[in-house]
């Protein structure tokens, strides 16, 4: 990736002191660790919507569905005030190019899930969305979003990053020139990374583009990356990876010796056995692909679809 990666961010996370008492909630992994690759974008709905620091805390009452942005003790109703600024905020947001957004959990405004709402009655239930959150998913529903809570799962980390870098390199090749080839070959290049998360998707991209003739390219554009995002956005499991890892397999099935085949099924078996995480058979087909010049994996994504250092493969 030779250009910027841009994410948006819940400000108080970068450590920004936006909190209603003046706090932040740094985040040391997001500044820490993703700054080395990503460049963030910060929003704060409540400061950027005009509501101050420090600030009385708001929160969500009525349907959970359609619910009412309202302070928490004196009851004053700041519904309106904050669509209207999202609205207005999501138009600047169209023009940053964004390929994710982490939200703060939790927020009245910027929780993406489970934020309380509140009854009538006062009783509350965990069946919400931040107001921001929920217009800014409306808006974008195929970005990747997560927040920060549910980042310190290593499998829904890792999927969210995979999903960023995967849209990037379809942004890039799309800028590039909108053609039937070049969708052709970036499908052929993520055949493996689609399996690995729905068999479902990969069946119907691949009957898509193989009558990809049939439709003008625009069109057969916008489908394909609404069923590329969609497809991404199903979590890999370790059933998926090692239906993925066999196939890959097969690939080297007149070049491995016999030891050399053992060792990888008993390193895929260890995986599939919750023994080892997925780097290790990753790294000795990895290591096969060198080793025997398998040109049609060394194009796959599925193999390195995110930068090693980033470690995401060692816990999943």
């Amino acid at each position: 990736m030779d250009q910027t990666i841009k994410i948006g961010v819940s400000s108080c996370l970068l450590g920004k002191e936006v909190r209603y008492n003046g706090g932040h909630s740094h985040d040391r992994y997001i500044t820490g660790t993703l700054s080395d690759y990503f460049t963030f974008v910060d929003v704060c709905p409540e400061v950027e919507a005009g509501f101050g620091i420090p600030r009385e805390t708001l929160r969500l009452v009525g349907d959970p569905d359609a619910p009412r942005l309202v302070t928490s003790k004196t009851k004053k109703d700041f519904t309106e005030k904050m669509q209207k600024w999202a609205k207005r905020r999501i138009m600047e947001l169209e023009k940053e190019d964004l390929c994710g957004f982490i939200f703060k959990k939790g927020s009245p405004s910027s929780g993406m899930e489970r934020v309380r709402v509140y009854s009538d009655r006062g009783m509350p239930s965990n069946r919400g969305s931040g107001m921001f959150a929920r217009a800014f998913m409306d808006h974008f529903p195929l970005l990747p979003t997560e927040e920060d809570g549910r980042l310190n799962d290593s499998a829904l980390r890792e999927n969210f990053i995979e999903r960023i870098f995967a849209l990037r390199r379809w942004r890039l090749m799309t800028a590039e020139r909108k053609s039937l080839g070049n969708i052709v070959a970036f499908h052929t290049a993520h055949k493996l990374q689609i399996m690995s998360h729905s068999v479902k998707h990969y069946r119907e991209m691949g009957r898509l583009v193989a009558h990809g003739k049939e439709l003008d390219v625009q069109s057969l554009q916008e489908q394909y990356e609404v069923l590329f995002m969609q497809a991404l956005s199903l979590k890999a499991t370790v059933k998926k990876n090692v239906n993925v890892l066999q196939h890959i397999a097969g690939y080297f099935k007149k070049q491995l010796s016999k030891d050399e085949k053992q060792e990888l099924h008993e390193v895929i078996e260890q995986y599939h056995q919750h023994y080892t995480p997925l780097i290790v058979p990753i790294t000795l087909l990895n290591h096969y692909v060198r080793k025997y010049g398998q040109e049609y994996l060394k194009d796959q994504f599925y193999l390195h679809p995110h930068p090693i250092e980033l470690k995401l493969r060692n816990r999943v």
